[in-house]
């Protein structure tokens, strides 16, 4: 959503000047001429469009980005291998990074790329019944998948859900059916909205370095409120939504993975360190980040 707002701003009215698809099913696509219409985001899915009715259809699951540059400037030569299209215009140029999904689609066809999803919590369409009542489809399904499964509801991701049942005091693996949906969905409405008005994603109100997340990226790290290290398991389930899970055993009673599922020492491997955040930003001002690819794991 903060991005579809930010090229919108940015890009909405522009021509296209020249366009360098660095995907091989459009390699020879060309949009030089049409001038770009609207952003619009649903989940983490992004429809740019444009004149003459076609739409680029985006994705942005865990690591996708837009990154918009001024007129006559290019992005570092760090980021090349990470390109996958250059979006030149009559301004500003965009440079969609690490796009999981990058298609071209004629608008009239865009339900058929989004049309399988759920509500979208950040959307003027937001359907809080309807969002509960596709959670409850599998009632007995752990908590944090069910949140994650963007046929339920769109736009949460892994971060956002590990802090909602955190806050709510469930332990991610509590049946949807145990657990007060309309209120757990409210709060973590309540915190994506939040951001999108203040920088980062903070849910502890604190925008420190180290101090912005209650558990998420805290492995064995002493819970803010009780002092029980907290939990980490990876995401060993084999289902699609299922991710690194981080909790708290004593705030957040209820099922928990048993220990065969669970890694010998969790303390080896922490997965996402709260302290990463911010690498890339450093490295678009130039400096050397907090972390490189493959730390923190």
């Amino acid at each position: 959503w903060k991005a579809a707002r930010r090229l919108r701003t940015q890009l909405v009215g522009r021509t296209v000047t020249s366009s360098d698809f660095r995907v091989p099913q459009h390699a020879t696509a060309d949009l030089s001429g049409r001038e770009v219409t609207a952003f619009d985001s649903y989940g983490k899915h992004m429809l740019t469009r444009f004149a003459g009715g076609l739409t680029l259809h985006t994705h942005f699951e865990m690591d996708g980005a837009w990154q918009v540059v001024g007129p006559g400037k290019v992005l570092p030569r760090s980021f090349d291998d990470e390109v996958r299209l250059v979006l030149a215009t009559d301004g500003p140029t965009a440079y969609a990074l690490r796009m999981p999904v990058l298609e071209l689609i004629e608008t009239a066809r865009e339900a058929e790329v989004i049309g399988h999803l759920g509500p979208d919590l950040l959307g003027p369409g937001w359907d809080e019944a309807e969002a509960v009542r596709r959670l409850l489809s599998d009632p007995d399904r752990p908590l944090v998948e069910a949140l994650l499964d963007q046929k339920n509801l769109a736009g949460i991701g892994n971060l956002w859900a590990v802090e909602t049942c955190y806050l709510r005091g469930y332990s991610p693996w509590t049946p949807v059916s145990a657990v007060d949906l309309p209120a757990t969905v409210r709060l973590a409405r309540r915190m994506m909205r939040h951001s999108l008005e203040h920088p980062g994603q903070v849910t502890t109100g604190d925008t420190r370095r180290g101090m912005t997340h209650w558990v998420y990226g805290r492995a064995d790290r002493p819970c803010r409120r009780c002092r029980t290290p907290v939990g980490w398991r990876d995401s060993v389930t084999g289902t699609s939504y299922a991710r690194e899970t981080w909790w708290c055993p004593s705030c957040q009673p209820g099922p928990y993975p048993s220990l065969q599922e669970r890694p010998p020492r969790p303390g080896l491997r922490r997965g996402v360190n709260e302290e990463s955040f911010g690498a890339r930003t450093q490295r678009m001002k130039g400096r050397p980040g907090y972390a490189r690819p493959g730390q923190g794991r």
